[in-house]
């Protein structure tokens, strides 16, 4: 699926957002629509952000996110142990993001691989560069564009549990994930996924 994607820097602002998330997939598992979680975003302050633009666009962002998961794994988001849980919401960033993905995919899997101890800021610097000789589409970013995607990447790593800290080695810890999501998600063709989380 990501092949069909357009490259996109938009996660700057849309980050992990693994509780937002976990409130949105219990509210489809109650049968809500788009539509409806969008208004009780909304009208409930489900967020608890001031701005209402702020609150369509985190609920747009993760229902987003959603849209390629099954019932099952919208399930296992709720109500799953919570490694296996933030796995699933990682999962569906990479399914929706393009470049993360390619991150993960390149960069973060051959870490587990190699049993590297971390990930570090020449491994970001890196991994960008290949990126910005590949599209003409990120060679047109603002530099701060890839201090931000670094920021947000490692955010994202650290609270889906995969590093140790955020800054300095950014040491690499492996998730326990429910062997059952695994193979459901294996099932699905999605191999390359688990692969650019806990390795081959």
């Amino acid at each position: 699926m990501e092949k069909e994607l357009q490259y996109r820097s938009t996660i700057k602002s849309h980050p992990y957002f693994y509780m937002e998330t976990k409130s949105l997939a219990d509210l489809m598992l109650q049968g809500f629509n788009e539509n409806e979680i969008k208004e009780k975003v909304i009208e409930e302050n489900i967020f608890q952000v001031t701005s209402e633009t702020r609150k369509k666009g985190i609920a747009s962002a993760i229902l987003k996110r959603l849209q390629p998961l099954d019932e099952y794994l919208i399930e296992m988001i709720h109500n799953s142990d919570i490694e296996t849980s933030k796995t699933i919401v990682l999962y569906s960033i990479m399914k929706t993001d393009r470049l993360f993905f390619e991150f993960m995919h390149e960069v973060f899997r051959d870490k587990v691989n190699y049993q590297d101890t971390g990930v570090t800021d020449r491994d970001f610097y890196t991994f960008f560069e290949a990126k910005r000789q590949q599209s003409e589409a990120i060679a047109k970013w603002a530099e701060y564009t890839f201090y931000k995607l670094q920021q947000v990447y490692t955010r994202i790593l650290f609270e889906a549990g995969l590093i140790k800290n955020q800054k300095d080695s950014r040491e690499v810890e492996l998730p326990f994930i429910n062997p059952n999501v695994i193979d459901h998600i294996k099932n699905l063709g999605d191999t390359k996924y688990i692969e650019a989380i806990i390795g081959e």
